[in-house]
């Protein structure tokens, strides 16, 4: 089996802000994946089912986003898991928005989510970095991930949470490479090649005769009259 954690706060005052893109994610991947019904365990929210060949536990934790390793450290001892098949989706302010990166192991890099999930399970765990972007100024971040995606941000988020659920199986799989390429290719479709022009060919010899001789026309010896002659 493995773990996929979604990371948000629970609830609908927080439900479209920034900081819940990774429960959006998940919610999209039970959706597409026909998981079965969300139920209460390991102080959060859990549905089973298949992700291609493999046996999938999805976690939304409700511990609120500072104390995600609560919940996160609950399932894995249950389950007897292994941190490297652990997969935390969350946003990541340092990514422009629409962008993913995914790596395993690493440091929290300031997410409050990802530092209590250190302290509870240690760091080798797979990290699905969701860019939400930077407001620019660090004294804005905390309203900027705590603010609500704008209607003209649905449109790239919403394209990014479908090619996410659609090709999470490849992640799950050991292939983060194409998982990543995939992703990006949904967002950044490349941009069709212009027709070649077309190029007549040239006229051959023989046809060439032929339009000279239709311009022309054809060429023909002059008649020469003989006058009869008579006798004298």
């Amino acid at each position: 089996m493995l773990l996929l954690v979604g990371l948000g706060n629970p609830g609908q005052r927080y439900a479209n802000n920034r900081h819940n893109i990774g429960f959006m994610a998940v919610d999209e991947m039970v959706r597409r994946h026909s998981f079965g019904p969300w139920r209460s365990k390991f102080q959060g929210q859990i549905s089973e089912g298949r992700i291609g060949r493999e046996k999938v536990l999805i976690l939304k934790p409700e511990t609120f986003m500072n104390e995600s390793g609560r919940a996160v450290g609950e399932a894995i001892r249950f389950y007897k898991l292994e941190t490297e098949q652990v997969f935390v989706v969350y946003d990541e302010i340092d990514l422009v928005p629409g962008k993913i990166k995914v790596k395993k192991g690493g440091g929290a890099g300031g997410h409050n989510g990802l530092r209590s999930i250190d302290a509870h399970i240690g760091q080798d765990y797979w990290r699905v970095r969701l860019g939400v972007g930077h407001p620019g100024d660090k004294n804005l971040v905390h309203s900027h991930v705590l603010g609500d995606f704008s209607k003209a941000d649905t449109l790239w988020r919403d394209k990014l949470l479908d090619a996410v659920a659609a090709e999470i199986s490849l992640l799950l799989a050991g292939e983060s490479g194409s998982f990543m390429s995939r992703v990006a290719q949904v967002m950044n479709p490349p941009r069709p090649k212009p027709p070649k022009p077309s190029i007549s060919p040239k006229p051959t010899e023989a046809s060439a005769e032929g339009v000279e001789e239709r311009h022309n026309g054809p060429q023909s010896k002059p008649e020469t009259h003989n006058e009869p002659t008579s006798k004298p």
